[in-house]
């Protein structure tokens, strides 16, 4: 099955919106993993250490399935990223993927 990679950048006031969304949104992840969909997620950082985005990557049937998946997931419900795509990735390493 196609993995497909969600990068996302917050918006300036994304922390506030982080804050309040987090636990529904650590929910959907937990769903896509509990499916064995998951394969990776969590914030990209500043070198300061603020979390100012998301990378997340997850198995599914094709893009538009990938999209849908991807839509439910809070933080993108309720706007938090100034700007996201969702790229089909092909993993290499580790082996055996």
């Amino acid at each position: 099955m196609p993995w497909f990679a969600l990068i996302a950048r917050d918006r300036p006031d994304g922390l506030e919106h982080r804050k309040q969304h987090r636990p529904a949104h650590l929910e959907h992840m937990a769903r896509l993993d509990a499916a064995g969909r998951l394969r990776y997620g969590g914030p990209l950082v500043s070198e300061q250490g603020d979390m100012k985005g998301s990378l997340i990557v997850l198995e599914a049937d094709d893009l538009e399935a990938a999209r849908r998946a991807y839509a439910e997931d809070p933080y993108i419900v309720h706007g938090l990223f100034e700007s996201f795509d969702i790229v089909e990735t092909k993993p290499i390493f580790p082996r055996g993927n």
